[in-house]
């Protein structure tokens, strides 16, 4: 039996439109509540949203933008925001590469973050990966100098792919070279099908890509 989707919001409802954020910038989607100046952190496919929660939590200071292409998802994260108290959390529901490359200014974002984003196996649907060359691109002019891109995956074919696109971009330094990626990486919040694979004993490839200044 599938449960019931729930519509209401225990509270204040964070979503914003992605409207909002083409005409006015990520920054204004926190007005009149929170002015700038203020550190950015967008994370681009949130999930189940624990990583965020846990993540805004942590950090007050920071601002988060989460983004989730299903608006069922974003509903979902809406009410849990919301149960939360959060106020420094914003939700937009439409395609990170869209979000990155259209709604950001330069140099304007401190961190982005892509947990496990969908690895489209098989060969005809690769095309449909988030990590092309593009995406790359308007995340590095995204970020601001020393910002990072912050990239986990599970799939070691999309490992080699996304090790070969961030490597390929100029703006963007790999902080773990020679190394193209780790397996590890101490104090960084785990998500449950991050806990769940590695229970399966699959392995876990870790990107962190500083903008070159």
């Amino acid at each position: 039996m599938s449960r019931t989707l729930k519509y209401d919001i225990p509270g204040t409802d964070w979503r914003r439109s992605m409207a909002d954020a083409y005409e006015f910038g990520m920054h204004a989607l926190f007005a009149p509540e929170l002015e700038p100046p203020f550190p950015l952190s967008i994370e681009i496919g949130f999930g189940r949203g624990e990583f965020m929660l846990e993540l805004a939590a942590k950090h007050p200071e920071m601002r988060f933008v989460a983004v989730e292409v299903s608006w069922k998802r974003v509903l979902k994260m809406a009410r849990k925001v919301a149960r939360s108290e959060l106020d420094n959390v914003r939700l937009l529901a439409g395609k990170g590469e869209a979000v990155v490359g259209d709604c950001v200014p330069e140099g304007s974002v401190h961190e982005i973050w892509v947990n496990f984003s969908d690895p489209w196996p098989k060969a005809a649907h690769a095309h449909r990966r988030l990590f092309q060359p593009a995406f790359v691109e308007s995340a590095a002019i995204a970020l601001e100098p020393s910002g990072l891109l912050r990239v986990a995956t599970d799939d070691p074919v999309y490992a080699e792919q996304i090790d070969e696109v961030l490597s390929g971009e100029p703006r963007l330094e790999n902080i773990y070279a020679p190394h193209p990626w780790v397996d590890d990486v101490p104090g960084r919040i785990m998500t449950s099908y991050e806990r769940d694979w590695r229970a399966d004993g699959r392995a876990i490839h870790f990107f962190d890509y500083r903008r070159v200044s």
